[in-house]
Parts: structure tokens; C-alpha cells; sequence
């Protein structure tokens, strides 16, 4: 009989539970009837979410507690990516480095949108693969031109040109969801966010969001929580070559990044079955995906994300979705170069032609927000917000 009394009761409360996509039709607090009617503004409406807003090629990163830093020796000295206990919340992150392609589409949209000038200062610095010493200008004028290059990672693009492509992404995208749900273009942004109907804004991730999606440590633990191992890279064991014959849809013993191997040795021997060929960034999705389906969170190139860099920000975060905005509690006047200030920003990830050491997603280094090279481009993140069950 008891139990009985449980399971009508549960049944009853679990069948009564309220959630974005079935809010019921009379509310718990009064009694009175909602309205669902959206033309209708003399009695309160409730907009139901008929599905979870999610941008083309984003990921979702389930959050949770993760360890920032870095499990690599510090050979650099420079002490700035010491070990902490974090909590990160869930996000979406673009599955590859924005491409060449992605990035001639903003070109191409933004010329209806500013002046000819802002679309040159919007260009990427082709100028970024010129040496006095080396014969590489030929990149400068095919990389981001040719077709060839399509889906490689943009090169040459500033912190400061990737926000402005983030905040014109969202605009973009919101315009297409508007045409494509025959929204009424009267609706206000506010309005448009009630219906959920919009996109939360694109952005570059940050410095703890974007380690925590690398290392994909969701890959190294049973249901009980408990992680068997650590990860110096974005997958297991202890090198850049697969140790696996079958996972992540590579021979065992080929290499998981586009990184230099050594001095001057930036693919291997021709010929070999070793030699990854890929001297130069390559296709973004050449190399195995991590445990979240993401692609070159280590090699290929390094990526900006939004945190201003200081040597304290693992001492100084906060333990829940931790950011550095500015210098507040590790100010630049304490510094004595100029390389410490509010417009230095943080790149993760390893390159091309970086060495296996940077392809821990724990190690750290800083350029300044208007600068470009040949090395660093981006992804971008978006919040995930109340879905249709919560």
C-alpha cells in the first residue's frame, strides 16, 4: 500500500513538472490561464521553446569542475600556468579554426554593411608570410585567394578582427532565423530573446573554456567521476602519435597535430609513412577530432581567445567560469616592460610551426590585440542557455 502511495505521488509529480517546452497551461503561483497567444498583449504570455537554439558547426561542451594548467614541465620559467580546480559552465564551441571560406563570406556581406575603408582594415595581413630570408611570399598572395586554400584556417587576423567577425556572426545569423521562422522585422532584439528565436552572441571563448574543451577529459573517466589519467595533450598518452590502433580513425603511430617535429623539420621525410606532409596549416579537418568533436585544439594553428594576459591569472581566478577582463589585482604598473598591459591578449593551442611543447593546452603565450601573424587564427563560442527540459 505504501509503496503504492510512492509511486502514484512520484508519477503525479514527475507528469506535473514544468519545463521550457511544456509550461503547462495555468500558472502555479495564481491559478490564472496563460495566454499563447503572441498577438494577444492584454493577458500575460508564456513562450514555449520549440527547440534549443544551436549555431551551424558548434559543439556542445558539457561544463563541470576541470584542473587548468599545464602537466608539462615549465622549461620557459615563466610560472604563469600553475595548476587550479575550476568549474566551467556549458558551451558551444566551433568544431574547427574558422576557415578561409568563413571568413571571405563576412568580407563579402560586410561591404552592404560599412564603409570600403573598414573592409580594408577587415582584410587579413597577407604581408604575415613575407621573410627576408625565406622564399614563403608566395603565400601572400595565394593562401587566402586561392581555392585550393578554401578550408584552411584564416591566417593574418588580428584579436581585435576576430571580435569584429564574432559580433558580425551574430548579427547575420539572427537575420537568417528571422527570415527563415517569418519573424515580424518589427520585433525588438528583446522581444525576439523572449520567443527564443535568437542566438546568444558569438565571441571568442576564454581562457578556461577554451582549455577545457581541448583537453576533453570527458574521455578518461567511468560514471562514477573518477579520471584515470591526466592528458598532457587533447588526447591520450604521452606523445603526439596515436597509441591506438583503431580511435580516432588513425593508424596507430600517426601523428594527432600539424606541428614542428624539430629545427627546421616541419613534416618529415618525403616518402615516409610518417611524414605528415602537411608543411604549411593545413585542412581543418585533416587531423582526428578530440573526445568533444573538436578539431586542431592542438597544432595547425594557435587561437585567440578573449582573457587580457597576466603571469598571476591562475592564482587571482575565480574557481567558477574564471575570465581576466583587465589588470584589476595584477596591475601593469607592477610590471617593468611593456609587454604587461590591457591590450595583451592570450593565444592557446600550438601551430605549425610551433614545437610538440606548445601543444599542451595548458601552456600559455601572449601577443598584442592589433597584431597578426601567420600562426594564430580562432574559433568562437557561444553560452548554452536553458533547453528544452530545464
Amino acid at each position: 500500500m505504501v509503496l503504492s502511495m510512492l509511486l502514484f505521488y512520484g508519477c503525479g509529480s514527475q507528469s506535473n513538472r514544468r519545463t521550457a517546452s511544456s509550461p503547462g497551461r495555468v500558472s502555479a503561483s495564481t491559478g490564472a490561464v496563460y495566454s499563447f497567444n503572441n498577438d494577444d498583449t492584454t493577458k500575460f504570455q508564456v513562450f514555449t521553446l520549440p527547440k534549443e537554439v544551436v549555431g551551424p558547426r558548434l559543439k556542445f561542451i558539457q561544463g563541470g569542475r576541470a584542473v587548468l594548467g599545464s602537466q608539462e614541465q615549465d622549461i620557459m620559467g615563466f610560472r604563469d600556468n600553475i595548476e587550479r580546480t575550476v568549474t566551467v559552465a556549458s558551451f558551444f564551441l566551433d568544431e574547427t579554426e574558422v576557415t578561409n571560406v568563413d571568413y571571405k563570406e563576412f568580407l563579402f556581406n560586410m561591404k552592404s554593411r560599412v564603409s570600403a575603408d573598414s573592409i580594408l582594415k577587415l582584410q587579413p595581413n597577407d604581408r604575415v608570410w613575407d621573410g627576408l630570408l625565406s622564399y614563403n611570399d608566395v603565400y601572400a598572395t595565394y593562401y587566402f585567394n586561392y581555392p585550393g586554400f578554401n578550408f584552411y584556417p584564416v591566417a593574418g587576423v588580428s584579436w581585435t578582427q576576430a571580435n569584429v567577425y564574432a559580433r558580425w556572426r551574430t548579427i547575420y545569423v539572427n537575420e537568417l532565423s528571422r527570415e527563415k521562422n517569418k519573424l515580424d522585422s518589427t520585433l525588438s532584439q528583446s522581444q525576439l530573446i523572449e520567443r527564443g528565436a535568437v542566438f546568444p552572441d558569438y565571441r571568442l571563448p576564454n581562457e578556461a573554456e577554451w582549455e577545457y574543451a581541448a583537453k576533453a577529459m570527458i574521455g578518461t573517466q567511468y560514471m562514477d567521476e573518477n579520471q584515470e589519467n591526466g592528458r598532457i595533450y587533447p588526447w591520450d598518452g604521452r606523445g603526439p602519435r596515436n597509441p591506438y590502433n583503431i580511435k580516432r580513425k588513425s593508424r596507430q603511430g600517426d601523428f594527432l597535430a600539424n606541428f614542428k617535429r624539430g629545427r627546421g623539420d616541419y613534416a618529415g621525410i618525403a616518402g615516409s609513412v610518417s611524414n605528415d606532409g602537411d608543411i604549411i596549416p593545413t585542412n581543418v579537418y585533416n587531423y582526428p577530432a578530440n573526445d568533444f568533436g573538436l578539431y586542431n585544439m592542438a597544432g595547425n594553428m594557435n587561437e585567440w581567445v578573449q582573457d587580457v594576459y597576466r603571469p598571476l591569472s591562475f592564482q587571482d581566478f575565480d574557481d567558477l567560469n574564471p575570465l581576466r577582463k583587465d589588470g584589476v589585482f595584477d596591475e601593469a604598473s607592477t610590471y617593468n616592460t611593456t609587454m604587461i598591459s590591457d591590450e595583451f591578449r592570450v593565444y592557446k593551442g600550438g601551430s605549425w610551426r610551433d614545437v610538440a611543447y606548445w601543444l599542451s593546452p595548458g601552456a600559455r603565450r601572449f601577443l598584442h590585440q592589433d597584431s597578426a601573424t601567420n600562426h594564430i587564427g580562432f574559433r568562437c563560442a557561444m553560452i548554452a542557455v536553458g533547453g528544452r527540459d530545464r
